[in-house]
């Protein structure tokens, strides 16, 4: 798999399926490598990602993330063989531990150790059966990883992480964890504006869940950011680490920082005031897109 270096991260759980395929189509034609899907409370990921293929030529499908307590290893395994060999290749899972409140209190689990739990199940999906037709090639695994632990297992156990509200600085670092061939994909959240006051009101919007979810606020700790930056909904300094606002010259340079730092594909997701959400969104993928493939 050839992943290339810029994709887009969107939720589309708000969309109907043919506005989903409509946007993944226009991704595509825009030049982009991957698109990003997350799995929350609405659509299945991978029967979403199956959907999203089906209706793309070139466009690699990539989960950011899977839930792995939303299925067993094997299922997962299967999942993830079946979508690349369908696909031709151009599937990549992305899996993840998830946070306790979805998976205790919506999922009705038991939320283990996060670490224990990851490798335990990558084991397990290393070793599931299949017996139908394989992919061409192996299908990559990149998992969430924030903290050196995880970030160390991701390296040991997949082919790469997948952080999600980070900096450049945290890139540099697990740039540092991961050997040589181990993909680095961060998440980066970007927004056209450059009026601080109204670039730091979205952007505290957009976060203001992440804030509420131990594993991010334990992440952001280890990054520098302490009670007053994630206190109030985050400070001036937390909230312009974690989006990328202002010009397009602004948000490329921000792209590029993550680039510099070791990714070796950065995921972009826009975000915008909700009255203008999918205009602004549709204006900055234009804005930040590669040169389409022919």
């Amino acid at each position: 798999m050839e992943l290339g270096k810029l994709g887009v991260w969107v939720g589309m759980d708000g969309m109907s399926a043919h506005a989903a395929a409509a946007f993944a189509e226009r991704v595509e034609e825009r030049g982009y490598d991957a698109l990003w899907i997350p799995e929350g409370r609405g659509r299945n990921a991978l029967v979403l990602a199956s959907w999203l293929l089906s209706r793309t030529k070139r466009l690699i499908v990539a989960t950011g993330i899977a839930n792995i307590y939303a299925r067993d290893p094997m299922a997962m395994a299967s999942g993830q063989r079946t979508l690349a060999e369908q696909s031709g290749g151009r599937f990549l899972l992305g899996v993840g531990v998830s946070h306790r409140p979805t998976v205790e209190g919506l999922r009705g689990h038991t939320y283990g150790k996060p670490v224990a739990t990851m490798r335990a199940y990558l084991q397990a999906m290393r070793e599931a059966p299949y017996g139908a037709p394989q992919p061409a090639e192996r299908p990559l695994t990149v998992v969430a990883a924030l903290g050196p632990r995880m970030m160390a297992l991701s390296n040991e156990f997949a082919d790469g992480a997948h952080p999600y509200n980070t900096a450049p600085d945290h890139t540099a670092q697990a740039r540092a964890i991961l050997s040589p061939g181990k993909l680095l994909c961060p998440e980066v959240w970007v927004l056209l504006e450059t009026d601080p006051a109204r670039a730091r009101s979205t952007a505290r919007q957009a976060l203001s869940r992440y804030l509420q979810l131990e594993n991010y606020v334990n992440g952001w700790r280890r990054q520098g950011f302490g009670d007053d930056d994630l206190a109030g909904g985050g400070s001036d300094r937390f909230l312009d680490a974690m989006v990328a606002w202002g010009d397009e010259g602004a948000i490329r340079s921000r792209i590029q920082q993550h680039w510099d730092a070791g990714a070796d594909h950065v995921c972009i997701q826009p975000i915008s005031p909700s009255d203008a959400r999918d205009a602004a969104g549709e204006r900055v993928l234009d804005l930040l897109a590669p040169a389409p493939r022919s």
